[in-house]
């Protein structure tokens, strides 16, 4: 049993340095990515659109990809596939038409969208072994150290090119940084793969009861919950464009923004997700530790405003709280699939749940980029709106949990 948790761990710290080098480049790029389209030529409402279009393709996706990789066990397949499509984020460096950067954002997220219910399978087997909040939480921490990389790559190379506004090649020459990051990701997925080929073995040894065959009632509620509270949640695609629009920030500070955002990621995720496990541990029940996602509409309700305003110090504030969100959406979420579905419907599970959550950034974000061109408190009031309302059904699933 020692054994097979130092493998798990093992598998958990390959996953999470792929993680790593893959944040470096999508994050990376994500933090940068409004503000490069709007150099480019696009709009307000075009940010928001692509922005949502290419989360909401990027996760409706993994419903198809989760259950194929489930009906023909290709985990490590859709791994493989999926991350070598991160070839799309250094490949910005070859265009100067928004359109076509476009194509390639999207192409990204749909890369994230064929590896993420396989990969999140992998990992949720391996987790089984050390606590799943727990081991979450550790493959999230080295994930934000390649989140946090990758946007200061770029506020460094900017400083470095000295003040005033970045043109089109300054951009370019940022991405094209990116390349070697993409060639240690499928260097690590290769070694996880000699590591663990057969990682079901390491769940099957811990579960010992009877699985059920159908997904549970609370999964269908914590699936509607996840979609209301993430209905509300900004994306920083616009909020980058918001510092930019309304000279908050230089082009050097928002990349920088991002990275404070996703240290906070990293030591929230680890708070949230040791939380999440003394909640089963202490209650001896699989699912207690939902109980843990009301943190995620409580927060959010705040980061609307502060993010949207007009002052420095406020939007700062905005960014530490929408990182601490993120932690619990990255870690505490992804805990709960593995804990409310069996094995054999996991990565139909995780493909449903990403759908759900894709569709909600998708809604959320071309709302919020068309709004934003006629009314930012209506922005801010919509989002809270939207919080208030997660907190019924997060009831209702308590409800649910301790039947």
């Amino acid at each position: 049993m020692q054994n097979q948790k130092k493998t798990a761990f093992k598998l958990i710290m390959l996953f999470g340095l792929v993680s790593l080098f893959g944040d470096i480049g999508d994050e990376g790029a994500r933090s940068v990515n409004g503000q490069y389209l709007k150099t480019l030529g696009a709009n307000a409402a075009i940010v928001g659109l692509v922005a949502g279009l290419a989360e909401f393709l990027g996760y409706v996706v993994r419903l198809f990809s989760g259950y194929f990789a489930d009906k023909i066990k290709a985990y490590w397949l859709f791994t493989f596939v999926g991350y070598g499509l991160l070839v799309s984020v250094p490949a910005l460096s070859l265009t100067g038409i928004w359109q076509i950067a476009v194509i390639f954002i999207i192409m990204e997220r749909l890369g994230k969208a064929l590896r993420s219910p396989a990969k999140d399978t992998i990992l949720s087997q391996a987790t089984k072994q050390v606590g799943t909040g727990f081991g979450f939480a550790i493959a999230e921490v080295l994930d934000q150290i390649g989140a946090i990389t990758g946007p200061l790559i770029f506020t460094v190379f900017f400083v470095f090119l000295g003040k005033g506004s970045k043109s089109l090649a300054d951009y370019q020459h940022g991405y094209a940084l990116l390349w070697a990051p993409l060639a240690l990701v499928l260097l690590c997925i290769f070694f996880a793969y000699r590591a663990v080929p057969d990682p079901q073995v390491l769940e099957s040894l811990v579960t010992k009861n009877q699985e059920p065959d159908k997904l549970s009632k609370v999964f269908w509620i914590y699936t509607v919950f996840t979609f209301v509270t993430t209905l509300g949640f900004a994306n920083f695609a616009l909020i980058g464009f918001h510092f930019k629009a309304k000279h908050l920030l230089t082009d050097a500070q928002i990349p920088l923004f991002y990275a404070i955002a996703m240290g906070v990621d990293a030591v929230a995720a680890i708070v949230i997700g040791k939380t999440y496990d003394i909640f089963k541990a202490k209650r001896g029940n699989e699912k207690a530790g939902l109980v843990t996602l009301i943190a995620i509409p409580v927060f959010s309700l705040f980061i609307p405003v502060l993010v949207f305003s007009s002052k420095f110090s406020l939007c700062l504030a905005g960014v530490i709280i929408w990182g601490i969100v993120m932690g619990a959406h990255e870690t505490v979420m992804k805990s709960a699939i593995a804990d409310l579905t069996p094995l054999k419907k996991r990565g139909t599970g995780y493909g449903i749940f990403n759908t759900a959550y894709g569709l909600a950034i998708f809604v959320s974000s071309a709302i919020t980029g068309v709004l934003y061109e006629y009314s930012i408190p209506v922005v801010i009031i919509l989002g809270i709106a939207v919080e208030i309302a997660a907190i019924p059904l997060f009831l209702i699933m308590r409800r649910e949990v301790y039947h």
